[in-house]
C-alpha cells in the first residue's frame, strides 16, 4: 500500500536506486517489527515515512561519518534566490540536480526543505552542530543554484 510512496521518499535521500531499495526494505522491516509502537497519533503513513527517513539517515551515518571543518566556522544562512526564470527547468531536472548533491548536503537539504526540520533538529538527528547544518544547507542551495544556472545557460545557447 505504501511501497511506491516510501520508495520515492528513500530515493530523495539515497544516492541511487539500489541504495533506496535497501533502505525501503530495511525500513519496512522496522515498520513491521515496531508496529505495536504505533500510537494512532497522526497518520500511519506519516509514521511510516518518518521510519523511512530515519533508516536512510542511519545508513548515511554508517557509510560516511560526517567530519567537516564547518564545525569550526558558523556560516550565516543566506536566503539565496535565482534571479533568472527557472520555469523552463522541469521538476524532473530539479529532482536530478538535488540527487547529484554531495551526500552531506543532500541529507541536510532534504531534512530542511522536505521534512521541515529545524537546524537544531537536523543537528541532533545527524550528530552534527547547528552551524554545520546551516553551512551545509547554504552550500547545497548554492550548489543547486549553480547547476540550475548552468542548465539554463545551456538551454539558452542551444536555442541560439
Amino acid at each position: 500500500m505504501f511501497s511506491s510512496k516510501m520508495y520515492g521518499v528513500c530515493l530523495q535521500y539515497c544516492k541511487d536506486q539500489t541504495e533506496a531499495e535497501d533502505c525501503l526494505q530495511e525500513g519496512f522491516i522496522k515498520v513491521f517489527t515496531n508496529i505495536k509502537k504505533y500510537r494512532f497519533e497522526g497518520s500511519f503513513e506519516g509514521w511510516v515515512r518518518r521510519i523511512m527517513v530515519n533508516t536512510t539517515i542511519e545508513l548515511f551515518r554508517k557509510k560516511k561519518p560526517i567530519t567537516s571543518i564547518d564545525d569550526v566556522v558558523l556560516v550565516k544562512l543566506e536566503n539565496e534566490t535565482l534571479e533568472e526564470d527557472v520555469s523552463e527547468i522541469s521538476r524532473e531536472e530539479i529532482f536530478e540536480i538535488v540527487k547529484e548533491l554531495p551526500p552531506k548536503y543532500r541529507m541536510v537539504f532534504n531534512l530542511y526543505t522536505l521534512d521541515g526540520l529545524s537546524h537544531k533538529e537536523i543537528a541532533k538527528t545527524m550528530d552534527i552542530t547547528v552551524g554545520t547544518s546551516k553551512s551545509n544547507l547554504s552550500r547545497a542551495r548554492k550548489w543547486i543554484k549553480d547547476r540550475l544556472t548552468e542548465r539554463m545557460d545551456n538551454k539558452e545557447s542551444a536555442v541560439c
